[in-house]
């Protein structure tokens, strides 16, 4: 008797841990098609920096509104920014707040003062920012990479 008991509990754990590798190859490749459609930036790779205008002659409002940098959203769906920073390569920081971004739309941040809106916000800072060389990082709200562009002699990009 404890020899036909010891081979239906092998042939319990048997068929146990078969199902389970059937359940587990079903998931695997549901899993790996996800990863396949996912960017690096996870939840906000919808989310680019796009246009930079930098460097505008002066110091006065005009002149900071002119040089900016346009946040873009490529996606369908819109993308709360708030808690997102812009940063440059000398560490200035600008923080969101309160704004959604639409699907396919983009926003503007402007250097100087001004009133914020869907598609124009402003650092009301009194000095200039973007320089002729120079990077801009966006940060979502946890800190993390959302994008980075670089520009002038060793970046890639001269907006001019």
């Amino acid at each position: 008797m404890c020899v036909s008991a010891s081979l239906a509990t092998r042939r319990t754990v048997a068929a146990v841990l078969a199902a389970g590798a059937l359940i587990g190859a079903a998931a695997v490749p549901a899993v790996a098609h996800d990863d396949d459609r996912r960017d690096h930036r996870g939840a906000y790779a919808s989310i680019v920096i796009g246009d930079v205008q930098h460097g505008s002659r002066g110091r006065d409002n005009r002149a900071l509104n002119r040089e900016w940098v346009e946040v873009k959203n490529t996606g369908r769906h819109s993308v709360n920014l708030h808690g997102f920073t812009l940063t440059d390569r000398d560490g200035n920081r600008y923080r969101f707040a309160g704004l959604r971004l639409e699907g396919h739309s983009r926003v503007k941040v402007h250097t100087g003062q001004g009133r914020d809106t869907h598609r124009d916000v402003y650092q009301d800072r009194r000095h200039q920012i973007w320089d002729e060389r120079d990077t801009a990082t966006l940060r979502d709200d946890r800190g993390r990479v959302v994008d980075t562009e670089t520009w002038g002699r060793h970046g890639h990009r001269d907006p001019r």
